[in-house]
């Protein structure tokens, strides 16, 4: 616990400098909103990528999420981190992550330590959802609604390719074993999962219904 604490605090002072690095392009560079947004949806991602290395107990990760929920939602309520929250339209994508984490973690724990239960669903999440939020919004091609979620075809199509590369290095990092046509297959199913967890949902909750659709694919599909 010992060792928790003091890794809790590591990963507390490295989440800050983000959010600090985040705030200084935004306000000191003009970043726009929608890129310091990413850049934190990504730095954010792989520091919790470390979790599993550093922190033993799942209660230090509920600890360590919950105190920065609490700051993003004092952030909001006074009107700062503006690198984050300076946005035109509703989104719980900012309060959705913390709690993907948290599921992501207790989920590896409770299934004997199968990691890839914790390194895929927030590598997908980290990774593919900004790059199909920020392609789509550079080539907006082929934009279509699903349940009131504006997406594009672009989009769409670059989440489920980098899924797809993603579901292939973090399959080859925590198994031993080649890769067939099951795994393959299964590779392919657990990205195209991902990709439509993405497409149908709006308001900022893909934080979370891309890494639950990730954890469940992969419970359903793992032999």
């Amino acid at each position: 616990m010992k060792n928790d604490l003091s890794n809790m605090l590591l990963l507390a002072m490295i989440f800050l400098l983000l959010f600090a690095l985040s705030e200084i392009v935004y306000h000191r560079f003009k970043m726009r909103v929608e890129f310091t947004r990413k850049l934190v949806h990504i730095g954010t991602g792989i520091i919790s990528l470390l979790f599993p290395i550093l922190l033993a107990s799942h209660w230090s990760v509920l600890l360590l999420c919950g105190l920065f929920a609490v700051i993003l939602v004092l952030s909001l309520k006074f009107n700062l981190l503006r690198s984050i929250h300076a946005i035109d339209r509703k989104s719980a994508g900012s309060l959705a992550y913390p709690a993907a984490v948290y599921l992501c973690f207790v989920t590896q724990a409770y299934l004997d330590d199968r990691y890839i239960f914790y390194y895929l669903p927030l590598a997908t999440l980290a990774i593919c959802d900004p790059m199909a939020a920020l392609s789509g919004k550079k080539w907006p091609l082929g934009p279509y609604i699903i349940l009131g979620a504006k997406k594009t075809v672009l989009g769409s199509i670059v989440f489920f390719i980098s899924a797809i590369i993603v579901s292939f290095l973090i399959w080859k990092y925590t198994h031993d074993s080649s890769l067939g046509i099951q795994e393959l297959t299964i590779i392919t199913a657990i990205a195209l999962m991902a990709t439509l967890a993405e497409a149908l949902s709006k308001d900022g909750y893909d934080n979370l219904t891309i890494p639950v659709s990730t954890i469940v694919s992969l419970y359903i599909l793992l032999p």
